[in-house]
């Protein structure tokens, strides 16, 4: 199960998706200042440990590193519901309380994604039944 990620961790992260390009140390330490006091070596060194997490991958750029997001914010999301509807012993009753704790925007998400699923992956036809019926005899 992929491990959730932690609040500064997170946080980073945050910025890192949004922005979808190759961010410094430097510019995520700039944002984040905005909200909290945080130190350069502290965002370095979650931007270190998520690139050893397999979070980020990182490129040399002169004397800085420049690190770009390894999958996205949905695909994080998928892997976290995933894995914790995989640990039930209830599959379906996890998915039903899941789906009940939804708001009606959330559902119809719900319904888009279920459409674009059958859309782009339909399900295999149906064995057909023989031409007269189950109880006819076969020649």
């Amino acid at each position: 199960m992929p491990r959730p990620l932690g609040e500064l961790e997170d946080a980073v992260m945050t910025r890192v998706w949004q922005w979808n390009r190759p961010v410094t140390v430097r510019e995520v330490l700039e944002d984040l200042q905005q909200e909290r006091s945080i130190a350069y070596t502290t965002v370095m060194t979650v931007m270190d440990n998520l690139h050893q997490k397999g979070w980020v991958r990182r490129e040399v750029e002169g004397r800085a590193y420049r690190y770009t997001a390894v999958s996205t914010r949905a695909a994080y999301s998928a892997a976290l519901m995933n894995a914790a509807w995989a640990q039930s012993d209830n599959p379906a009753a996890a998915l039903v309380a899941f789906f009940g704790m939804m708001s009606p925007e959330q559902r119809e998400s719900l319904n888009d994604a279920i459409r674009i699923v059958q859309r782009d992956n339909p399900l295999p036809a149906a064995p057909r039944e023989p031409e007269g019926g189950e109880g006819t005899p076969r020649p």
